[in-house]
């Protein structure tokens, strides 16, 4: 099953998946934790941004 995103929804997305990271970043929690979440974020973006939203480090 292939999922497109593009346009307007895609570039969303994108800003979605940095704000995301950035935020993983900055957080307090371990660097393993933050490292596992970025690469979920990169190879997920879609489903790892919701599940970053859902249960990301606070």
């Amino acid at each position: 099953m292939n999922v497109e995103v593009g346009g307007v929804l895609g570039f969303i997305l994108l800003i979605c998946v940095v704000y995301a990271i950035v935020k993983t970043a900055q957080s307090g929690a371990s660097t393993g934790n933050k490292v596992i979440w970025i690469v979920v974020l990169l190879l997920l973006p879609f489903l790892g941004f919701i599940l970053w939203f859902l249960f990301g480090p606070k």
